[in-house]
């Protein structure tokens, strides 16, 4: 891994999971991690539902844009998580790659929307202590 680790979430549209998972990261590990997030086949925008969940927590998603996965985002990133995107992502030796399973929020409000929001926390908190275990090695 390197210096600074990377991060790449992975989902069909960029709009709403990886979206979540992108910036609880870097709300919760600060600038030690480089985060990415990219979508197979990305939507026009971050769904409002999702946007709302995250703010009802203090982190502000208008801003952010569904963005299209590339190969190099791929490589420049150490760790890979998809969520429900298949075999999309390419696959790089000396990478690792996770698979979350998580329901999707897309046309859903954001009571359902909520539980996802908060299943990705704890994921994310538990891939924060993976990557500090790792550099500690």
């Amino acid at each position: 891994m390197s210096e600074k680790p990377s991060v790449l979430f992975v989902c069909v549209h960029n709009a709403g999971r990886s979206q979540m998972a992108a910036a609880w990261l870097t709300h919760l590990a600060g600038d030690r991690v480089e985060v990415r997030s990219a979508g197979s086949a990305p939507a026009d925008s971050v769904n409002p539902a999702v946007v709302e969940a995250m703010r009802e927590v203090g982190i502000d998603l208008t801003s952010e844009t569904p963005k299209v996965l590339t190969v190099d985002a791929v490589r420049a990133s150490d760790v890979c998580i998809t969520m429900g995107c298949g075999d999309v992502c390419p696959v790089f030796p000396g990478k690792r790659y996770l698979d979350w399973k998580l329901e999707d929020p897309a046309g859903q409000g954001v009571e359902a929307v909520r539980p996802i929001r908060d299943r990705i926390r704890v994921l994310v908190e538990d891939l924060i202590a993976e990557i500090a275990a790792e550099k500690r090695r």
